[in-house]
């Protein structure tokens, strides 16, 4: 899509630096962050706050609120897409390395291209998505093997099944997203998803027990520093940067996010986070980013399949 103007090479460029480097190191904030505040409620805390910030964003601007058709279709998606999805990624950030996390959760395209395959029909598995697919696979695989083989290095197999069913989560929400009807505004349709999304992680939270481990006084400046910069640049810039963007550039182009962010989160990881950066790691990587690039890049049978690039970074 086109805007009414055309915007300058730097604005361009400045948006993508900002989905780039903001989306691929919000994973190792949350891996601070989670060393001293519970995982449900430091979600629920981020995407609570960006939810009432976006939410009351739009309506500044005039957008009407949504309706209570469209309310419970926001609320429908937000249990899968932050209470399994986010939710199971910033537990599983306890357990695993962030860099590591970005790369399992880089695997969501697997799992869109396989059901659009199996469900949908609107991919036709030929020989060179199918080799993409293994790739895929194998490269998680790797990263979660114990065998000595491939050295040391592998990844907590609790964490690594949360990550795995965090991406399927994601994968089935961007297909519901398609069918239900939510507010035609991109903004106004997340912030009410965000905001969803936190109560609903809010109360989780509360159910596992969340609440009574939680010292306020015990959280020290950098968790602290670290939410902020997940509510504000992680989800709130970042986002903005993303919606402008794809009012600028082609979906294909805005959506390369999507491999290069496990890239940097991998190597903020290892260069801030003290992360190892072992062959295993580099290998199992290398195969899901390959696996990601093939993927994405593949024709859809379909223009329906744009929608899934233009709506996965809610």
């Amino acid at each position: 899509m086109q805007g009414t103007s055309r915007p300058r090479r730097w604005q361009t460029l400045l948006a993508f630096a900002i989905i780039y480097l903001v989306w691929g190191s919000t994973f190792l904030a949350i891996r601070i962050g989670v060393r001293e505040v519970p995982p449900f409620l430091l979600a629920g805390m981020r995407f609570f706050t960006a939810g009432i910030v976006l939410y009351g964003w739009s309506r500044a601007k005039g957008t009407p609120s949504p309706s209570r058709r469209e309310w419970g279709a926001a609320a429908s998606l937000s249990v899968l897409m932050f209470v399994f999805d986010y939710g199971l990624l910033f537990w599983a950030e306890q357990r695993v390395p962030s860099g590591v996390a970005a790369v399992m959760m880089a695997t969501t395209p697997v799992f869109m291209a396989l059901a659009e395959i199996l469900f949908l029909q609107t991919q036709r598995l030929t020989s060179r998505l199918a080799i993409a697919l293994l790739l895929g696979i194998a490269g998680v695989a790797i990263l979660v093997s114990h065998s000595s083989g491939l050295g040391q290095g592998a990844i907590d197999r609790w964490g690594a099944i949360a990550l795995i069913v965090a991406a399927i989560s994601w994968s089935a929400a961007a297909i519901l997203l398609r069918k239900l009807p939510l507010p035609e505004s991109k903004v106004m349709s997340s912030g009410a998803q965000m905001l969803a999304g936190g109560i609903f992680l809010t109360f989780a939270a509360a159910v596992l027990g969340e609440f009574k481990v939680f010292r306020v006084q015990a959280v020290s400046l950098n968790a602290w520093l670290a939410l902020i910069y997940l509510i504000f640049a992680g989800s709130i810039v970042a986002f903005t940067a993303y919606v402008w963007l794809i009012h600028h550039e082609s979906p294909t182009k805005v959506g390369t996010y999507a491999y290069v962010n496990p890239i940097v989160a991998v190597l903020l990881g290892y260069f801030f986070g003290a992360e190892a950066l072992t062959e295993r790691t580099v290998l199992g990587t290398l195969l899901v980013l390959v696996s990601v690039v093939v993927i994405t890049t593949a024709k859809k049978n379909t223009s329906e399949a744009k929608e899934l690039i233009e709506e996965e970074a809610t």
